[in-house]
């Protein structure tokens, strides 16, 4: 597939370049996209952010050159882009517990972090539902907002609106939407960070609703400027599969803004959506 092979070309880039300088654009030229959507998408594929994926390739190599040969220490920190001794010997040592000279000896334990490839992985014929939503006003939510980790996020999500919902925030929240209905986002909502691909430890994840007045004491106002959408039923399910499975394939490049859980009232079909922010050129508006 052609994404397979923008993607597994910006990997080349990346290889060829490992002991020079690496630019960021030819990087996303050779993927097709934009620095942004490039370094996301990497992320959410592989669990591991760009720069830290160059610097354990970088060590791994590093490595090797102290093994094999005579080089002076800070020959091989030049090479990959350090500029003294200490910061190289830092790195060494996060990637494999031991300093580049200790590398030198016979019997130590290194690390050898391979090469990534993206390969094509045949999951199943489940379909991805999905629309696309153009809101061209600016959404102004009032609500609150709660650190959540990363890595429990699917734990810690459904248990703040729990929690809401027995303090009475929820009914709160419930009260305040439907005031003066504008569009499809009058409901309860979960904004999720500051961006679509959430690559921090640590997030704040914003509860609230799309409200025109004043915030309420005790709440604070969110503004997300007009943007397009693509619109998935079943959060956890959509969640799951947004990255590996719909970005890579669908053509569309995320937007710089934050994906937000929409969680309908009873009957409503489907009872919840995540909304996921994208660019959209004009041939793709059409």
């Amino acid at each position: 597939m052609e994404w397979l092979d923008r993607m597994n070309a910006a990997l080349d880039y990346i290889e060829e370049n490992l002991d020079k300088e690496i630019d960021y654009k030819m990087m996303a030229r050779a993927a097709c996209c934009s620095e942004y959507h490039f370094s996301r998408m990497f992320s959410s594929i592989t669990g591991h952010s760009l720069s830290e994926y160059i610097r354990r390739r970088r060590m791994t190599l590093a490595a090797f050159e102290l093994q094999k040969g005579d080089a002076r220490i800070i020959d091989v920190a030049v090479k990959f882009g350090y500029g003294s001794s200490d910061a190289f010997t830092k790195a060494f040592k996060k990637l494999h517990g031991i300093s580049p000279s200790q590398a030198r000896e016979e019997r130590v334990q290194l690390k050898a972090f391979p090469r990534l490839a993206f390969q094509l992985s045949i999951k199943g014929d489940t379909e991805m539902d999905y629309r696309i939503e153009h809101l061209d006003f600016e959404l102004r939510l009032a609500g609150k907002s709660k650190p959540v980790k990363t890595s429990r996020a699917f734990k810690t999500i459904p248990g703040l609106w729990s929690a809401a919902k027995k303090d009475g925030f929820m009914q709160q929240l419930k009260d305040m939407a439907w005031e003066e209905p504008k569009c499809t986002l009058e409901s309860l909502l979960g904004v999720c960070g500051k961006e679509a691909a959430i690559m921090d430890d640590e997030f704040d994840y914003f509860m609230g609703v799309r409200y025109d007045g004043k915030a309420p004491e005790g709440m604070e106002i969110l503004t997300i400027p007009p943007s397009s959408w693509a619109v998935f039923p079943n959060i956890p399910e959509a969640w799951k599969r947004l990255y590996t499975e719909w970005v890579p394939t669908s053509g569309y490049e995320l937007a710089s803004l934050p994906c937000i859980e929409c969680y309908y009232g009873p009957g409503h079909k489907p009872r919840h959506e995540l909304w996921v922010p994208i660019v959209v050129n004009d041939k793709q508006g059409e």
